[in-house]
This record gives structure tokens, C-alpha cells and sequence, in this order.
């Protein structure tokens, strides 16, 4: 399997950051073929050419749209992570969302 490159977006960063942080680790655990680096909303463009999945904080699902049309030239896939996820920081989670979006469901 490819490795799947994954961006985390929020306000700042910091927030995103734990949760990045939390399920590095697991993915290190679990040898899966992904990684994931948490950014500020307004870095994203930055980094559409190197990422396939971008993950809004639950605080930006009013922008899905928005960053669906940004990132569309360049195949990545936009989705929001759930409010129970950001919460409790749940790294295994975020890695089944991430998974769940770049396969399109």
C-alpha cells in the first residue's frame, strides 16, 4: 500500500498538533504506511502538493466547502473530523477517518 500523506488543520495548529502527535505514535505501533503533520487553516495551500488527505478541525466544517474546491486540482480529499474525535484526542480514530476519506467514503 502507498503511503498516505495526511494534513490536519486548525485554528493554529496546536490543537491539531496533540491529536497529529497522538496518532503518529499509533501509526508507528500499528508499521501503517501513513503519515500525518498538523498545520494552521491558513498554511494549507502550501502543502495541497504533498498531502492526500487534508482533515479540518470540527471548528471549520462551515469551510468544507471552500477547501474541497482549493484542494480538487490537486486530488486531495477534504473532510472534517468529528467533534468526539478532536475531543478525546482519539489518534486511532483519526487514522480510520483519514483511511475512510481517501478511499472516497
Amino acid at each position: 500500500m502507498e503511503n498516505l500523506r495526511v494534513l490536519l488543520c486548525c485554528g493554529a495548529g496546536m490543537s491539531s498538533g496533540f491529536l497529529a502527535s497522538g496518532a503518529r505514535k499509533a501509526i508507528k505501533k500499528q508499521k501503517l504506511p501513513m503519515t500525518i503533520e498538523a498545520r494552521s487553516v491558513t498554511e494549507a495551500g502550501d502543502f495541497m502538493s504533498s498531502i492526500d488527505v487534508m482533515l479540518l478541525g470540527p471548528h471549520y466544517a462551515k469551510d468544507l466547502e471552500k477547501y474541497q474546491e482549493i484542494a480538487k486540482p490537486y486530488g486531495v480529499r477534504v473532510g472534517v473530523i468529528s467533534d468526539k474525535i478532536y475531543g478525546s484526542l482519539d489518534a486511532n480514530g483519526l487514522i480510520e477517518l483519514a483511511q475512510q476519506i481517501a478511499k472516497g467514503e
